[in-house]
């Protein structure tokens, strides 16, 4: 299993996790495209792009942890695949957001990356156009993930925690 990554924590993942294009239409759920395989069942193919939560659960996948199809949303209520986690630890799923939206769940529209350790997020979104590793003053300095809504821990086969 990994501990806290440092230095480059890309350079530990391989090539088909370090070059992900960002692609906002590629989420779990979402339909496949033809010629593809499904997106809404493991193994999660991020090979023509991913959004966040795609994304996030391919890495997670590569360290034998699965997490279901879920919108962040849907990720934020569950507790059947996962709990919450104070503090967030190494692989646990962390969610940012701009603050609550009258009329939408928590959670809703919320940004997933992975924890890696203190300081160190990694995660895919449009801004940065490929996989990418910041820190949470990073988060906190874009106003649309300024708010760090919490982690969520995988839970089952494969996790030590």
């Amino acid at each position: 299993m990994m501990g806290v990554m440092s230095v480059d924590p890309l350079s530990r993942l391989p090539a088909a996790l370090r070059d992900v294009p960002y692609a906002g239409a590629r989420h779990p759920g979402a339909a496949a495209l033809p010629g593809s395989p499904p997106y809404d069942v493991p193994p999660y193919d991020v090979s023509a792009g991913a959004n966040c939560q795609l994304y996030a659960y391919a890495v997670l996948r590569h360290f034998g942890r699965e997490v279901p199809p879920l919108r962040s949303a849907e990720l934020w209520a569950d507790t059947a695949a996962t709990a919450r986690a104070e503090p967030p630890g190494p692989l646990d799923l962390v969610l940012f957001d701009a603050g609550e939206v009258p009329g939408r769940p928590a959670g809703y529209g919320a940004h997933v990356g992975v924890y890696l350790g203190p300081g160190q997020v990694l995660h895919l979104c449009k801004e940065a156009g490929r996989p990418a590793v910041w820190s949470y003053a990073d988060f906190a300095e874009r106003p649309r993930y300024a708010r760090f809504l919490g982690a969520k821990r995988v839970r089952g086969a494969g996790v030590s925690r």
